[in-house]
């Protein structure tokens, strides 16, 4: 079996977007300093790109939470791979993720990350399948709402790879005989 990649949404659509993000929580956070945390791997394209349009002063830590492996489908088996590096008590924080999906690791996460006491926590996510969902997650800003495709690009992967394609685009697996 091999794959195809179909584009769902270009690149400048997927940049058009972010800047529009970036201004809209500039203004919810002006006045204020923000701590971005990115969920890695994925999350780190669409949070370097989102942060060159938020104008508030922005700090940045990273995490590595996992649960998908080389697979497809979320196993809902949810591992930290890494952790913050300095604390978050006190601090206006934004969880920056690529994709939310069935919810599993974004609930466990903001669950987690709420017992931190951060001032406020809120999260951010490039794309969103609610369709997917098993467990409800509050999802403050979205880039775009998508069907339950397999999407890759901007960061997103199949068994890592399509991470540094420049759009966002959907799996097509094809049998070759």
């Amino acid at each position: 079996m091999s794959e195809r990649i179909e584009v769902v949404f270009s690149e400048e659509t997927v940049k058009e977007r972010i800047r529009e993000m970036g201004k809209q929580i500039s203004a919810a956070y002006e006045g204020k300093e923000l701590h971005l945390i990115c969920v890695l791997r994925g999350g780190s394209f669409f949070m370097c790109e989102l942060a060159k349009y938020i104008t508030v002063p922005v700090s940045i830590d990273f995490m590595s939470v996992s649960s998908y492996g080389a697979g497809t489908e979320s196993s809902g088996n949810i591992k930290i791979n890494k952790d913050l590096d300095d604390p978050i008590a006190g601090k206006h924080v934004l969880v920056v993720e690529d994709i939310i999906d069935s919810g599993r690791t974004l609930s466990h996460l903001m669950e987690l990350l709420e017992s931190r006491r951060p001032e406020s926590l809120a999260l951010c996510t490039l794309l969103d399948k609610p369709e997917r969902r098993v467990i409800e997650v509050d999802v403050d800003y979205i880039g775009f709402e998508i069907p339950d495709l397999f999407v890759v690009g901007y960061g997103l992967d199949y068994a890592q790879k399509y991470r540094n394609l420049p759009y966002i685009g959907k799996v097509c697996f094809d049998n070759i005989s």
